[in-house]
């Protein structure tokens, strides 16, 4: 049986250095939850009852709003570690 050949490099071996884990602030999965809570009710409640006072004013602008913080909540949850 032929005998496999040694290798004759080292292997490579990345330099050792000292990395800081990243950790998010306290505030934000509570605010990335909130928003999400806030722009799901905010549609539904639009959908429900869309003469309420505030929302009746605001017209299909409640989409955008409603949107608005659902968006929000997704670009704080690509900031959590």
């Amino acid at each position: 049986m032929p005998k496999s050949k040694t290798r004759k490099k080292a292997v490579y071996t990345p330099p050792q250095t000292a990395q800081q884990i990243k950790v998010s602030p306290r505030w934000l999965a509570p605010v990335m939850v909130s928003c999400w809570i806030i722009g799901i009710l905010w549609i539904a409640t639009y959908y429900v009852a869309p003469n309420a006072p505030l929302l009746g004013t605001l017209q299909n602008w409640n989409l955008l709003v409603g949107f608005t913080f659902i968006i929000l909540g997704v670009v704080l949850a690509t900031r959590w570690r």
